[in-house]
């Protein structure tokens, strides 16, 4: 995708993204992506905490400040966030609920920025608002087939059951489900104000109503696993946006390109942590009918 890009707006917006960023916005960059970590981590602690493989506050900003750099500097986007996992799995000695920890983590988030995703791009004036109409409808369709598929004999009983359990287990708090939504919408509100910033950088003048659909594409697509380093599909995607806006194709890889830096370096705090051979701290105690299941397998 880059290679098209390249042969399709030559590597004027690349450099124009390099060049451009400066100092003072990576700055601003990180100290926002501080809080969105914080929240990141906060809403981890409270899955953590439901599936009884609890952690620390700071064992889990430093933890997430480790994977976001693996996530930006590996294939995928991914990697870190299992290197997360399976780290606070040997410290707690409960791999699997560990496992699902993350998981659940990261999906309650996706699901908290397609909901605003959405939700700006259907409230917002935009050439993507039938990109909104179109997620949603995606979304309750994969919501009916999942149903349908979990129906199944057998496989609504196995992994209807544990998706159930854990579900419960996650979401049966008030405050659980408070710390959940509110610290995924700051986190997303985060992330969307760096891309504005990253706009601005790239001398984009339109105002900030007209670049928030394009922002809330371009993170949807770039949380899609299928990048280098998180590059690729936010630059193809910001591309068209842009273009589709009106404001040019160009001008969109040049946002992305600023964007990626700005998040890249933003992350470097977790190439401390990783230097550091920090992972999560272990905890204090292990309930003894965990230890059991543990043991046990």
């Amino acid at each position: 995708m880059l290679g098209v890009l390249v042969v399709r707006v030559g590597a004027g917006p690349f450099v124009d993204g390099l060049r451009l960023t400066s100092a003072p916005s990576l700055l601003l960059a990180t100290t926002l992506t501080a809080a969105t970590t914080a929240c990141c981590a906060w809403r981890w602690q409270r899955v953590a905490a439901a599936l009884d493989v609890r952690i620390d506050l700071r064992s889990a900003v430093l933890a997430v400040y480790r994977a976001q750099f693996l996530n930006a500097t590996l294939p995928g986007g991914v990697l870190g966030d299992v290197d997360r996992a399976v780290g606070h799995g040997r410290d707690t000695g409960a791999l699997g609920r560990s496992l699902r920890s993350v998981l659940w983590e990261r999906t309650l988030g996706q699901v908290v920025q397609l909901t605003i995703s959405v939700a700006i791009l259907l409230a917002l004036p935009s050439p993507l608002r039938t990109v909104g109409v179109a997620t949603a409808a995606g979304v309750v369709g994969l919501v009916v087939v999942g149903g349908v598929v979990a129906s199944a004999r057998g496989l609504r009983r196995r992994l209807g059951g544990a998706v159930a359990h854990d579900l419960r287990a996650v979401l049966a708090s008030r405050a659980d489900r408070a710390v959940i939504a509110g610290a995924s919408a700051v986190a997303v509100a985060g992330h969307l104000l760096v891309f504005l910033l990253a706009a601005h950088v790239a001398g984009v003048s339109a105002p900030a109503y007209r670049i928030l659909p394009l922002a809330a594409v371009v993170l949807l697509a770039a949380a899609v696993p299928a990048n280098v380093a998180g590059w690729g599909p936010r630059e193809g995607v910001a591309a068209w946006a842009f273009g589709a806006a009106g404001l040019g194709a160009a001008t969109g890889v040049t946002t992305a390109v600023v964007y990626g830096v700005m998040a890249l370096v933003a992350t470097l705090p977790g190439a401390l942590v990783l230097l550091a051979g920090r992972r999560t701290a272990p905890p204090a105690r292990v309930r003894p009918r965990r230890l059991q299941e543990a043991v046990h397998g």
